[in-house]
């Protein structure tokens, strides 16, 4: 029961890890129509800034997360106004190729200033040792990360189905030239929602670098999974993004927990199988 319960924590934990990184490349694949294959390059430039903000200037945890943020979206806003606007409405292929060669830009700059090693994040001493639930203790920042991925699928879905920005974002999606004409302001919708789904990718690098540990091709080494996961849950379906990153962090961390070397066969495997029986994903809609 004990190995049980363990594999059940982590795979929890994984899953909102999952989740709170791909939601925001789900919200710009799903609604914004944009295949951003560079969304994996926020999440590390949020935890290099992360690690360097709690480590090497010894600024706490908290701050770091804040930082790794704001720092993160900033450094966004440009390449979404000069890169990113270029593409939006253009074949797939363009966006994948342009999207492919600023994650290889954000990794060789993230390498010359940072330095090519594994990044670590001090966590804050609230977040480490482990909480008694009276019958188990489970670690404390494994309960952070879920709480946090919970927190985060309540916050997204208020925002687009409860909100006038929720209502314009979809109208943006359906009709922008529509949209336009009745005074949505399209760009200001598309630069907001893009910078929301930045912040997700820097939020979830930094409170998810304990299950996925930052390092120098970070982008790169989880681009395929981030792209699944969305893939799987139907891009842009906050609960089927939700359910495909518990339903496949629970069937990897089961395999590897059980049998572990055989690496990422399961985690792929159900993939397929899914994929399968449900070509769209699990909550996607028809084009």
């Amino acid at each position: 029961m004990q190995t049980v319960f363990s594999i059940a924590v982590d795979a929890f934990a994984y899953g909102m890890v999952l989740f709170v990184i791909s939601i925001g490349l789900s919200v710009t694949m799903g609604l914004m129509r944009v295949v951003n294959l560079a969304h994996g390059a926020f999440a590390m430039i949020g935890g290099y800034i992360a690690s360097y903000v709690a480590r090497d200037l010894g600024l706490g945890y908290s701050a770091a997360v804040i930082a790794a943020v704001v720092i993160t979206i900033i450094v966004a806003i440009p390449i979404e106004r000069f890169l990113y606007r270029r593409i939006y409405g253009a074949p797939e292929l363009t966006q994948v190729l342009m999207t492919i060669g600023i994650t290889f830009c954000v990794i060789g700059i993230a390498n010359y200033v940072m330095g090519p090693t594994l990044k670590t994040i001090p966590l804050a001493g609230a977040l480490q040792g482990s909480a008694d639930l009276g019958f188990r203790t489970i670690p404390v920042h494994r309960l952070f990360v879920i709480l946090c991925g919970l927190a985060v699928a309540l916050a997204l879905w208020f925002a687009i189905d409860r909100t006038s920005f929720g209502v314009k974002l979809r109208a943006s999606v359906d009709d922008a030239a529509m949209a336009a004409a009745l005074g949505v302001r399209t760009e200001i919708i598309y630069a907001v929602s893009f910078a929301v789904a930045v912040g997700l990718a820097a939020f979830g690098g930094v409170v998810g670098a304990e299950l996925l540990p930052v390092e120098p091709y970070y982008a790169l080494r989880y681009m395929v999974t981030f792209l699944v996961v969305v893939s799987v849950g139907g891009a842009g379906s906050i609960p089927g993004a939700l359910i495909a990153c518990l339903l496949l962090g629970a069937i990897d961390t089961t395999g590897r927990y059980l049998m572990p070397e055989f690496g990422e066969f399961f985690f792929y495997l159900a993939v397929i199988a899914i994929i399968c029986v449900f070509p769209r994903g699990l909550a996607g809609r028809a084009k």
